[in-house]
């Protein structure tokens, strides 16, 4: 399958199956992190790997998006490992690092026959509490990742895109 399929196949499942996702399968994804760029190549990436009922509980606890899935990564920047700009007061790549590294594992998923869903629902500071985060760790992203149940399927609006001529200007 070419990339532009598996972008066109690859969907935000809202409905896993309780199927537990094999341990290679999860090596391919935590490969797929680990080969993500990131700001000067700092790496600054920390995975909480989610699977177990107790840690699973406390994902749920901290956003209302797990949608019953049976792993979920937890995608964190080590603030103090993060690229920071030279040039511009208070910018730095902790949320594109963190979004990079969480679509790798997303599109894996895909390409290995899972399904995920990217999200951003939650209160940081409740996360961090949660988890008992140490205070430089960011959290980005959850990721739920797992094998869809036979309800779920494509939000009608995934199929919606607007005309490059919208969202393209040439210059």
């Amino acid at each position: 399958m070419s990339f532009i399929e598996l972008s066109k196949k690859r969907y935000s499942t809202r409905f896993f199956s309780s199927k537990k996702v094999e341990e290679e399968k999860i090596q391919l994804l935590l490969e797929a992190a680990q080969n993500a760029p990131t700001a000067k190549n700092n790496q600054p990436q920390h995975i909480y790997l989610l699977q177990s009922d107790e840690a699973l509980e406390k994902a749920k606890k901290a956003t209302p998006c797990v949608y019953g899935a049976p792993l979920v990564f937890l995608v964190c920047i080590n603030m103090n490992e993060v690229w920071v700009s030279s040039t511009e007061k208070g910018a730095d790549s902790a949320d594109i690092d963190g979004s990079i590294i969480t679509t790798h594992i997303a599109l894996e998923a895909a390409d290995i026959g899972l399904s995920s869903c990217i999200v951003r629902m939650f209160d940081s500071e409740k996360v961090k509490e949660i988890f008992a985060l140490p205070s430089y760790m960011k959290p980005v992203l959850f990721l739920p990742v797992g094998y869809p149940s036979e309800k779920d399927q494509p939000n009608p609006r995934h199929y919606s895109r607007k005309l490059l001529s919208e969202t393209v200007t040439k210059l």
